[in-house]
């Protein structure tokens, strides 16, 4: 639809060019202001999109394309929103207090590092600088070794090389909750222009002591003497490589090889479409090296290395990536099941209500307790004070909650090959793990439905239509309807060995629907018929479900 330059849309750019602080930004939108105004074709429904934000501050933070204008990452957008955190931190008593300000390798990242920095200088707060792009992971450990009253990371993670992000840390060194989110944006919408928002140079930049204390607690997670084992692994052109390169060398395990093409940070991205490991294609370099070195393990972080993908060969020779829910389940076994009793009395484990519940059955067969909590670390990380592991089916793991409250791909990488090669040593692999787990607990079954919409009032449209007229049965499973979260607008469809929830996504226009079934294996020789009764029952729920949302 083509749409035509208004006077307010006119001058609400005026004011925005006058009050931004940066001299690209500022000519890159009266660059898009001029071409709107000289009627070139798509300029003024680009300069009304730049300008329909802000963009908005959630537990998430903030994430967009790095563009000029309110509805993008830019410094003019970053000081404001300091500002608005700033204020924040001071209505919470925290006046004064330490701030560590860490970045990833994205476009603009050291700018908008920068202007986090003195924005926070000014306003008076104690402001330490990561030294240079380094993995998320170590921010949030930064946050609790020195005391600090929160923590800004600019990163966008795993999304497109377009965009950016800023992300938010408590004194807890967890992500934040709500009200806190709905706070701070109150206080982003009161600050001043950025043009008036003080700045100040003088912010401490941290030396090799934090990376080194944060290493030194990640090479000693192995719970296993065994060290002989060949990984391959890739950083997808993120800030992991050297990190993880580091906590290898110094856990004892040397012989690691990484995707060559993928270790420098690279804003473009230029070998993937789409920097995600969960994502077709995104380790396909990372497969094929596992293949040459003839590796024991695979591992792929995401760019700013808070998740981790491991991948096997298969028992047919083709190396694959595992799923979230497989990762998920290995680890925490391996964890409960290597336990001091001494020093984690009545662990807990946690997971999400999306993820495989069959850490719950690990968790029963340990003495454990087990949570499921809403989707995010954010809450995960809030599950309990005994929590020694948690889990989401999106590739996030903590297995170092005593000193990073967050998922963690470097620490999770390290353990992983401890286990590993523990297996290795004893003649076995995690494929043999999984075997065991199904047997003794069933075959778990995981899979999503993602339908994306244009308008996102569809997304209430089919929500509501699932609360009035849920379906009687899926598969020829009766199921029953469970309003789990009305707050959080959660469904769950549950049945015999049959799980479906359904909510709306929190960072994309799609809804979403998470699907598990379970089978049980009443002895070992049935395993294969149960897996593959299992795989048949997941796609023809599958089949149903999707049919059930595009007809809706």
């Amino acid at each position: 639809m083509t749409i035509s330059l208004t006077p307010a849309l006119r001058d609400k750019a005026f004011r925005w060019i006058a009050d931004d602080v940066d001299v690209d930004s500022r000519a890159e939108l009266q660059n898009v202001l001029a071409n709107a105004m000289g009627g070139a074709p798509g300029a003024t429904e680009e300069l009304a999109d730049r300008m329909a934000g802000p963009l908005e501050f959630g537990t998430a933070g903030l994430r967009g394309p790095v563009r000029a204008g309110p509805n993008g990452m830019n410094v003019a957008v970053v000081t404001r929103t300091t500002a608005g955190v700033a204020t924040w931190l001071n209505g919470q008593g925290k006046s004064g207090g330490v701030v560590i300000v860490g970045r990833d390798a994205r476009h603009g990242s050291e700018a908008f590092a920068k202007a986090v920095a003195e924005v926070l200088t000014a306003a008076k707060f104690q402001v330490k600088v990561l030294p240079g792009p380094l993995p998320t992971p170590v921010l949030a450990f930064a946050v609790k070794q020195l005391g600090a009253v929160a923590g800004i990371q600019i990163t966008a993670s795993h999304n497109p090389p377009a965009d950016n992000g800023y992300k938010l840390y408590d004194e807890t060194g967890a992500q934040i909750v709500p009200p806190a989110d709905g706070q701070i944006e109150q206080a982003i919408e009161a600050a001043p222009a950025a043009v008036s928002v003080p700045r100040e140079p003088g912010a401490t930049t941290l030396g090799d002591e934090l990376l080194d204390a944060y290493l030194a607690k990640v090479a000693a997670l192995p719970r296993t003497a065994e060290r002989t084992l060949k990984v391959a692994a890739t950083a997808l052109h993120g800030v992991g490589a050297e990190t993880l390169g580091k906590a290898f060398e110094l856990a004892g395990f040397v012989d690691l090889h990484q995707v060559s093409a993928q270790s420098t940070p690279d804003p473009d991205f230029p070998t993937v479409s789409f920097p995600n490991p969960e994502e077709p294609g995104a380790t396909d370099l990372l497969l094929a090296l596992a293949s040459e070195v003839d590796a024991d393990l695979a591992i792929a972080l995401d760019p700013d290395a808070d998740r981790c993908a491991l991948g096997l060969r298969d028992r047919d020779g083709y190396w694959r990536m595992l799923r979230g829910d497989e990762t998920g389940v290995l680890l925490g076994e391996h964890i409960l099941s290597t336990l001091d009793a001494a020093v984690s009395p009545n662990p807990l484990v946690a997971t999400t209500i999306v993820s495989s519940s069959m850490l719950g059955e690990i968790a029963k067969t340990h003495g454990a307790q087990y949570i499921e909590t809403l989707t995010g670390f954010k809450w995960l990380a809030r599950s309990g004070e005994n929590l020694v592991f948690a889990y989401e089916e999106a590739l996030g793991v903590c297995v170092n909650p005593d000193f990073v409250r967050d998922k963690d791909g470097i620490a999770a990488s390290v353990l992983a090959c401890g286990f590993v090669a523990a297996l290795k040593a004893a003649g076995k692999s995690p494929l043999d793990v999984l075997d065991e787990l199904a047997v003794r607990h069933g075959v778990y079954v995981t899979d999503q439905v993602s339908l994306r919409v244009t308008d996102l009032s569809v997304r209430s449209r089919l929500m509501d239509g699932l609360r009035a007229t849920p379906p009687a049965a899926l598969a020829g499973t009766g199921v029953d309807l469970e309003d789990l979260m009305p707050d959080a607008d959660v469904l769950r469809l549950r049945g015999e060995g049959l799980r479906v929830v359904v909510r709306p996504s929190g960072t994309e226009p799609k809804l979403k629907a998470y699907l598990q079934v379970i089978e049980p294996v009443a002895e070992a020789a049935g395993l294969a018929r149960s897996r593959a009764a299992a795989k048949n029952r997941l796609a023809a729920v599958r089949d149903e479900l999707e049919q059930l949302l595009t007809e809706a």
